[in-house]
């Protein structure tokens, strides 16, 4: 067998002292500065995020994959840099909290794959201090490939001037953002709106994008050499089966990693809308996945069709794969921030209701009749039902974390499975 060479990309790993610094921003307009002066940008985003991906996918005009030790695993995202590196003329991957944070961090990342580490600094308020605390996050893990800074919240040509001078000799300034709330990515809950709920997210990608072009954030970073990983053969268990699939700003939650796990089984996918007032197309499998069925409440209640359509299903002996919002909606009733009441599907006994504060949030593994199966869980609501779980999925200590709830093939959790964590353990999800 003739080996896999190995791919040189240009690329960076956008990291920062802490969360709220404006990572997300500066990646989507790095990416939207690059894609626009015809480069091909691939973007990845550590951790388990569905939404900062959104963005990310429309800033560079392609899919976002999320990259990720724990949950995805090393190999999976050695598969997908070198893959990247192979089309792409930039690859940008953001980082998740601090560039310190978490077991594994950024930091960790960062080395294992040889990414250069730009660090962006929320400039608000500072001055020379600003090369202070560049100098400590490129100095406290030797060996760190950091390769420079870009501050954020800049509010003046001179601002950004000192924060430039207050760098070590050496130091890469790879530019400045100014404040502009006009660019600013609007917020919920979970965190950012979708990108297809920002009806002007191009002009606002457009406006950061050209604050970063003035002050020379255009040069290519250094290039990253990525070696070919071990190949990795997929059975297609699922060849000539059809999976439907909901997606609308109800359903949203899906990782690109999903749907090519899903291809690459021999599945052809189907997506339909059920806040179109879609019911579910013909098909052999089907999947909701999470998203915000809370914000839909009035339209989901009375969505009759869809549900008569899915018990149909389900009772046909069909497989169901329900995830976290799509758990939700099969309940008889969400109750929803307000403490309005909003009949669902009615597919699983009880009810859940959003609350006040994050409910759960860790990536967890779990341990199905279909096999071992990792993911993530992050939600604001908390389910009331007398049903008994299958089984509970293992946060990464060790203890007990989400019930999974079986009901014939009917699968539903709030953990969001990671299909390429085993690929033939979620092909038999969606078998009878």
């Amino acid at each position: 067998m003739t080996a896999l060479p190995r791919h040189t990309c240009p690329a960076l790993f956008v990291a920062a002292p802490a969360s709220g610094q404006g990572k997300t921003t500066v990646t989507a307009a790095l990416a939207r500065l690059h894609a626009r002066q015809g480069r091909r940008v691939r973007v990845f985003k550590c951790g388990p995020d569905f939404l900062d991906p959104q963005i990310h996918a429309f800033a560079s005009g392609q899919p976002c994959y999320n990259l990720d030790l724990g949950m995805c695993g090393e190999a999976d995202g050695a598969r997908r840099l070198w893959q990247a590196a192979g089309e792409a003329d930039l690859i940008l991957v953001e980082g998740v909290m601090g560039l310190y944070d978490g077991q594994p961090s950024g930091a960790d990342i960062a080395c294992r794959f040889g990414l250069p580490v730009l660090a962006v600094i929320n400039a608000k308020a500072m001055a020379q201090t600003f090369g202070a605390v560049a100098h400590g996050l490129a100095t406290f893990r030797p060996g760190l490939p950091f390769s420079g800074v870009l501050a954020n919240h800049v509010g003046s040509p001179r601002h950004a001037q000192l924060l430039q001078e207050s760098l070590p000799p050496g130091m890469v300034f790879y530019g400045a953002l100014a404040k502009d709330a006009d660019g600013a990515m609007p917020e919920r809950h979970l965190g950012l709106l979708q990108a297809d709920e920002i009806t002007d997210l191009g002009q606002r990608l457009d406006r950061l994008a050209d604050h970063l072009q003035a002050t020379g954030a255009a040069e290519l970073p250094p290039a990253v050499a990525f070696e070919a990983p071990a190949p990795a053969a997929i059975t297609p268990l699922l060849a000539g089966k059809r999976i439907a699939i909901a997606r609308d700003a109800a359903y949203g939650f899906i990782y690109p990693a999903n749907l090519d796990t899903l291809r690459a089984l021999g599945a052809s996918l189907q997506f339909f809308s059920p806040l179109a007032g879609e019911t579910l197309p013909d098909c052999d499998g089907a999947w909701l996945p999470g998203g915000y069925p809370e914000l839909h409440g009035p339209l989901l209640s009375r969505a009759a069709p869809l549900w008569d359509s899915l018990k149909r299903h389900v009772a046909q002996g069909k497989p169901l794969v329900a995830e976290c919002g799509g758990m939700m909606s099969l309940f008889e009733t969400l109750v929803d921030k307000a403490g309005t009441s909003h009949t669902m599907g009615g597919l699983l006994e009880g009810k859940t209701v959003m609350q006040g504060r994050l409910s759960a949030l860790g990536t967890q593994g779990v341990t199905l009749p279909e096999g071992a199966i990792q993911g993530h869980t992050f939600h604001y609501s908390k389910a009331e039902t007398g049903l008994q779980p299958l089984c509970r999925a293992k946060k990464l200590d060790g203890s007990s974390g989400e019930a999974i709830y079986r009901l014939g093939r009917l699968t539903a959790s709030y953990v969001h499975f990671y299909f390429p964590s085993n690929p033939e353990a979620s092909a038999r999800l969606f078998l009878p």
